[in-house]
């Protein structure tokens, strides 16, 4: 009996021992919970306080407390640096016994200026991280001097330029070590207009270190006199070999870049200056050109004239336009100018292309006037003048007014009177009498092949005025097949004036608006892709040819359209 409470005693104690161990390490629970739920705090701390404009500084931001997500307002930072990369990283640790858990941010930062500079507060889940100040100052050596691994070069090919004259702006990035993921900043200069004109790289080697360089070439156009500044300009990059097998590449290095600011003078236009428009260029010249030789020239056939002006160190918009042509006895229609800019190592070349078809009226010896422009020769510093000489021509064939328009009337205006004929009055008579010997010649030739084709019908052809009515028809025909994009629109220009009077536009476009004739805006589009579009596309001549004879169709219901129908394919057989 005694034995047996014993027993029941030691079971009662191992329970009540069993108790206590489980409040024991409840307790224990609670301590250690206690000691990770310590108080939140938001520290903000750097590597360093004191760097170069060029170099870049590491913030570590630490959240100790609860964390669910989100992270602080970095935006607040950007006023005074460029957050080159950022990195988030959640922990938890036991030091000595003591459980800690946080999250940290960790921030590569780049000055945006000289100076002293302040890490603003930070705030995250009601917690505010301490300011931090930092001095920063200029670059500590000149580009290409000392052992620097990586710099950035800026360099003007001027330290003085007149207002709107070209000035090239190299800027070089110098390594001897491998960068990847470069990240450029683009030139951009306040009253300056900016065009990137090359990029290359290659190697150069300064104070007997090989570097390679990668460089960029900006044409810059100063807008007014004065002083123009090149600003500072900022790359990133990665140093170090890319891992493809690395998610984080922690090893690499992330660079920050700055150039030095550049001042360059800018002077106005000089006073000895006599030109009517402001034209500094290192080059300029004038080429002629035409669509067919100038000893083939006639009456009524138009011819096309190209005038090029080409100017090194200019724009295409900087140059002026050219006189317009005012030559008794010839009818003028010029084309929009076209304007191009090339670009190279040397800068921008600028071209405007002026095209004018030209139609003579009456034949004899014409000449055009010579064109002059002047300019300023900024190699040698003077004004010079380009001068195209002008340009003498004949022009064969009959005068308009030597074909017949109606019945007598022109008859009379070319055989002047028969009292008191001169010899002069003569020579006019007997030219109107071969001339109109001629014309009905031509019409029994037509009465003659009409009367082969199509027995029964030659009347019809005798009626039909078309040998006169359509020599506008029969040089678009002559035009599609030369294949020519200039003489095919410019023989389409004629017939379209000769058959609509009212129609009083230069250009094809023109037409399409004034005459809403859809063929116009097809075959518009045709001939400037084969005349202006670089490189110029190939003609369809069948698709012109079918737009052609649409366009001709037009005049269907007209009087003597259906003879006129009927006539065209035989006469452009």
């Amino acid at each position: 009996m005694r034995q047996r409470n014993k027993k029941q005693f030691t079971h009662g104690s191992g329970i009540r021992f069993g108790m206590g161990l489980y409040r024991l390490c409840f307790i224990f629970v609670l301590l250690g919970l206690a000691t990770v739920t310590h108080a939140s705090e938001l520290n903000a701390s750097v590597d360093r306080d004191k760097i170069a404009i060029e170099e870049t500084v590491n913030l570590r931001l630490r959240y100790s407390g609860e964390e669910s997500g989100g992270q602080p307002d970095f935006e607040l930072l950007e006023e005074d640096f460029d957050i080159l990369s950022r990195q988030q990283s959640n922990q938890y640790r036991v030091i000595n016994g003591r459980a800690e858990s946080f999250v940290e941010w960790v921030l590569a930062l780049a000055p945006k200026r000289e100076g002293e500079l302040i890490i603003p507060s930070l705030h995250y889940k009601d917690q505010v991280s301490n300011t931090i100040p930092i001095s920063v100052r200029e670059a500590q050596s000149h580009p290409g001097s000392g052992e620097r691994k990586v710099f950035l070069e800026v360099e003007p090919d001027k330290s003085k330029v007149y207002v709107q004259e070209q000035l090239l702006v190299d800027v070089r990035l110098y390594t001897t070590i491998g960068l990847h993921d470069i990240a450029t900043e683009p030139l951009q200069i306040t009253g300056a207009h900016v065009d990137k004109v090359n990029e290359q790289r290659y190697e150069r080697k300064l104070n007997g270190t090989s570097y390679a360089v990668y460089e960029l070439t900006y044409a810059v156009f100063a807008d007014n006199s004065g002083q123009l500044t090149i600003p500072a300009l900022t790359y990133a990059a990665v140093a170090g070999r890319r891992d493809p097998f690395s998610l984080f590449n922690r090893n690499n290095q992330r660079m920050r870049l700055r150039s030095q600011a550049k001042t360059v003078q800018v002077s106005p236009k000089p006073d000895r200056y006599s030109g009517a428009q402001w034209l500094p260029a290192s080059s300029l010249g004038i080429v002629q050109s035409w669509s067919q030789d100038a000893n083939t020239f006639a009456v009524g056939e138009p011819i096309t004239r190209i005038l090029t002006v080409r100017a090194e160190g200019l724009r295409a918009a900087q140059l002026p336009p050219l006189p317009k042509l005012d030559v008794e006895g010839l009818k003028t229609y010029p084309d929009q100018p076209q304007q191009e800019d090339q670009t190279g190592p040397d800068g921008v070349t600028g071209s405007r292309i002026e095209t004018t078809a030209i139609v003579a009226t009456r034949p004899g010896s014409y000449q055009l006037p010579a064109v002059t422009i002047i300019w300023w020769d900024t190699k040698n510093n003077r004004q010079r003048a380009t001068q195209l000489p002008a340009f003498r021509f004949n022009v064969s064939g009959s005068a308009a007014p030597a074909v017949p328009n109606g019945e007598g009337g022109a008859l009379q205006t070319l055989v002047p009177g028969t009292a008191g004929l001169e010899a002069q009055d003569h020579f006019w008579r007997n030219l109107a009498i071969a001339a109109l010997a001629s014309h009905l010649l031509w019409l029994l030739y037509l009465y003659h092949l009409r009367r082969r084709g199509n027995p029964g019908k030659g009347q019809t052809v005798t009626n039909n005025p078309l040998a006169h009515k359509d020599y506008g028809t029969g040089a678009v025909k002559r035009a599609v097949d030369s294949g020519n994009p200039c003489h095919i629109q410019q023989a389409t220009l004629n017939w379209l004036h000769s058959r609509w009077p009212q129609f009083e536009g230069n250009s094809l476009g023109d037409a399409a608006r004034q005459l809403g004739f859809e063929e116009l805006d097809e075959l518009q589009e045709l001939l400037s892709a084969a005349l202006y579009q670089q490189p110029p596309k190939p003609l369809h001549i069948g698709k012109i040819r079918r737009l052609a004879e649409g366009l001709m169709a037009r005049r269907a219901g007209h009087s003597g359209e259906a003879e006129e129908k009927e006539a065209l394919p035989k006469l452009f057989s």
